[in-house]
C-alpha cells in the first residue's frame, strides 16, 4: 500500500516467521530492485546475501533495524520509490509488482527459517537421526546388491580358495544353490548399516567441525583426509564386533555354530568377550586410510566439478528451478554421482587391501595359535609372497564398484528425501 505520509514510499507489510519478520518492504520504481540505506548491519547484510534471499540484481543499499519484542526478532526494511509515481504498483486491486518479489522473498525466508529450526533444539536430535538412516540404508541396499561378488571376495581371503573364479562361482551354486551368494548378508546388513551411517555422518560433522576450527569458507584436502581418517576410525571401533561375528560364520566350520546368536555365545564362551575385538589394531590401521581416501577423493572430485562452469551452471539451474525432485536435486546429477563415488571406493580398496587381508586371518585365529598382526603379514608373505596379500582383489574390486557408486548415490538420494540439513 502507499504510504499516506509520502506518496513516493511504497510499503508492504508483514512477511513474518517464527525468528524473522520483514514489516517493511519498498522497491525502487526505476528498476524493481531492492535497496536498503547504509546504516545497515553489514554482518547481516552479508547474511542476506549468503542466503540468497532476494537476486542479486536487487539487493543495492540495505538499512536493517532490529528489534526486541514477545514474539521474536523484527528487521525493518524501507525502500522508496524514486523517479516520481508508483507506477506498477496497484493499491488494494490485485497482485502488484511489489507483492510477486514479496511472495519469492516469503518463499526464500520460508526455507531459511525451515533450516534454523530443524537445527535447533529437538529438530537437532531428529536431524541426527534421519542422517544416519540415509546412511544406514545406502549400506543396506548397495550391500544387498554386491553380496554375491562379497561372498566371492570371503572365499577368497578366508578360506584361502585358489580355484579360478567361475570354478568357485559353480561349486557354491552347486552345493548351496542361489541363495548360497547371499549366505550372510543379513548380517552383513546389521554390521555394514551402523558401520556405512556411523562413517558418513561422523565424516561429515568432523570436517564441518575442522571448517569452524579453520575459519575456512571451504574444506581443504587435507581437512577431508583427516576427517575421512576419524570417521574410519570411530566406525570401526563401535562396529568391529559385527564383523568379526560374520567372518567366523563363514570360515570352515562356522555352519556349525548357528547362526547369528549362536556364534556369538560360542566367542564369548570360548574365547571371552573382548574376542569380538579380534584384529581391531589392523582394522584401524586399513580404516584409517581408507576412509581418508574413499571420502577425500569424492570430496574433491565433485568440488571440483562444482567449481567447473558447467557446475556452477547446473547449481544456478536447481536455485532457478521450482519443485524439482529428488534426483534433479543431486548436486552432481545421477550419473556423475555414481562415477564419483565408484572411482573413490576404488582408490580406497586398492590402498588398503592387505590390511583386509591379514585383518581377516587375525579374526579368524583361535587363542592357542593367536599371533600378532606382523607376524600373521610375515607368516602370509611367507606361504605366498607378495601376492597373497592382494588375494581376492580382482573380485573385491568387482564388488567395491557398483557397491561404493550406489552407497553414496544412495546417500545423497536419502538426505534428499528425508530433508537432512
Amino acid at each position: 500500500m502507499v504510504n499516506p505520509s509520502d506518496p513516493g514510499r511504497v510499503r508492504v507489510s508483514s512477511l513474518s516467521s517464527s525468528d524473522l519478520c520483514l514489516n517493511s518492504i519498498g522497491f525502487n520504481g526505476s528498476d524493481g530492485g531492492l535497496f536498503l540505506e547504509d546504516s545497515g548491519p553489514r554482518s547481516f547484510v552479508s547474511l542476506i546475501g549468503n542466503q540468497g534471499l532476494c537476486s542479486e540484481s536487487r539487493r543495492r543499499r540495505i538499512g536493517l533495524e532490529v528489534r526486541g519484542g514477545t514474539g521474536g526478532r523484527f528487521l525493518s526494511v524501507t525502500v522508496s520509490i524514486n523517479g516520481g509515481g508508483n507506477e506498477g504498483f496497484e493499491e488494494d486491486s490485485g497482485e502488484t509488482a511489489a507483492e510477486s518479489e514479496m511472495q519469492v522473498c516469503r518463499r526464500r525466508v520460508e526455507k531459511v527459517e525451515e533450516k534454523k529450526k530443524v537445527l535447533s533444539g529437538g529438530g537437532a536430535a531428529l536431524n541426527t537421526t534421519k542422517h544416519l538412516w540415509a546412511g544406514a540404508v545406502a549400506a543396506a541396499v548397495s550391500r544387498t546388491f554386491v553380496a554375491p561378488l562379497e561372498r566371492l571376495k570371503l572365499e577368497y581371503i578366508v578360506r584361502g580358495e585358489k580355484r579360478h573364479l567361475l570354478e568357485v562361482i559353480k561349486t557354491i551354486a552347486a552345493t548351496q544353490g542361489i541363495k548360497g551368494f547371499w549366505k550372510g548378508n543379513f548380517v552383513n546388513i546389521l554390521r555394514t548399516a551402523p558401520f556405512k551411517a556411523i562413517n558418513f555422518y561422523s565424516y561429515e560433522k568432523y570436517r564441518d567441525h575442522l571448517l569452524k576450527l579453520t575459519g575456512n569458507e571451504e574444506a581443504t584436502n587435507l581437512e577431508r583426509f583427516v576427517a575421512g581418517a576419524a570417521a574410519g576410525i570411530t566406525a570401526t571401533v563401535l562396529c568391529i564386533p559385527m564383523d568379526t561375528i560374520r567372518t567366523v560364520m563363514v570360515a570352515p566350520g562356522g555352519e556349525a555354530l548357528g547362526g547369528l546368536i549362536g556364534t556369538f555365545g560360542h566367542m564369548i564362551r570360548t574365547e571371552g568377550f573382548f574376542s569380538l575385538y579380534k584384529g581391531l589394531v589392523p582394522s584401524i590401521i586399513s580404516m584409517a586410510p581408507s576412509g581418508a581416501v574413499f571420502y577425500g577423493v569424492y570430496d574433491i572430485l565433485k568440488s571440483a566439478y562444482l567449481h567447473s562452469p558447467e557446475g556452477r551452471k547446473r547449481l544456478q539451474n536447481m536455485k532457478q528451478g521450482e519443485d524439482l525432485n529428488a534426483l534433479d536435486q543431486l548436486e552432481l546429477g545421477t550419473v556423475r554421482t555414481l562415477i564419483y563415488g565408484a572411482i573413490a571406493g576404488a582408490c580406497a580398496e586398492a590402498a588398503t587391501y592387505p590390511f583386509e587381508v591379514v585383518r581377516r586371518q587375525l579374526q579368524m585365529q583361535v587363542r592357542a595359535t593367536k599371533m600378532s598382526a606382523l607376524a600373521t603379514s610375515l607368516k602370509i608373505v611367507e606361504q605366498g609372497g607378495i601376492p597373497a596379500l592382494y588375494a581376492g582383489l580382482t573380485p573385491s574390486l568387482l564388488q567395491v564398484l557398483p557397491s561404493a557408486a550406489i552407497s553414496y548415490f544412495i546417500y545423497e538420494f536419502m538426505k534428499i528425501v528425508l530433508k537432512v540439513e
